[in-house]
């Protein structure tokens, strides 16, 4: 999925879809009540056109033609407030712990309505997926998150801006441990766990801008504002949560 020049992209990954799977529905109808007066009504064609849906529910619950997951939906009207959602089937060969996973992909627009409803956004998409992890970027820094990522013969592997290098993520142990850090970060209760979250002494400052899920899970906000790398009081915070959670990308083991 192609995201705008001025977009948050969502991503979060749950476990494989089963047949006759409902998470994809949960995942839309709660995508929609977490922001208001959207309605994800329509698909974009092959050629780029606006595509309405009448049975969108049974259209999402048909799944995708090529794998487990679903097809892209989006809301109709201006191109610079469009919001899509998609989802797919992550193969056990590049996840964690080498299980299969159910990945949503999610862009909204950065503007201020999309900045204001990230979080909840966040909250209902992994909780409908009943996702171990999820995360929200502006899309420069998602970029800047996929050179962390160090591939077999980075040598040196120089990250950009100082930031850590990080584990592919089918060397990962488990599918709870988060790849990496966002902006907002949605940690479900065994993700949190597995990185040991929260320590009352020492996250006092995540804390404060943090919230517990009726699952028992948290959304977890790095910065007051979208996180923008070139601000340095962004990257230190971005660094270290880095340093306080040495599991998230593998940084802890070698």
């Amino acid at each position: 999925m192609t995201a705008t020049s001025s977009s948050l992209s969502l991503i979060a990954y749950a476990p494989s879809l089963t047949r006759g799977d409902s998470r994809p529905l949960a995942v839309v109808h709660g995508m929609e009540r977490a922001f208001p007066s959207l309605r994800l009504e329509w698909t974009i064609s092959a050629t780029g056109q606006l595509v309405p849906l009448s049975q969108r529910d049974a259209w999402v619950a048909k799944g995708r033609r090529d794998g487990a997951g679903f097809p892209l939906v989006c809301n109709g009207g201006d191109a610079s407030s469009r919001v899509t959602i998609s989802g797919w089937e992550r193969p056990a060969s590049s996840s964690p712990g080498s299980h299969a996973q159910f990945e949503v992909h999610a862009d909204l627009p950065w503007d201020a309505t999309g900045a204001a409803v990230a979080a909840n956004v966040l909250e209902a998409v992994a909780e409908g997926a009943r996702a171990f992890w999820g995360r929200v970027d502006p899309e420069g820094v998602a970029v800047t998150v996929s050179e962390q990522f160090r591939h077999p013969g980075d040598d040196p592997h120089v990250p950009p801006k100082g930031l850590p290098s990080l584990k592919l993520p089918w060397e990962l142990s488990a599918p709870e441990i988060p790849h990496c850090l966002g902006w907002l970060n949605y940690w479900s209760d065994a993700a949190a766990r597995a990185i040991g979250f929260p320590d009352p002494a020492r996250d006092a400052d995540l804390l404060s801008r943090a919230r517990r899920t009726a699952t028992g899970g948290w959304v977890v906000q790095l910065t007051d504002t979208p996180l923008d790398l070139d601000n340095p009081t962004h990257l230190n915070a971005l660094k270290r949560a880095y340093e306080r959670f040495p599991e998230i990308g593998g940084l802890s083991t070698p």
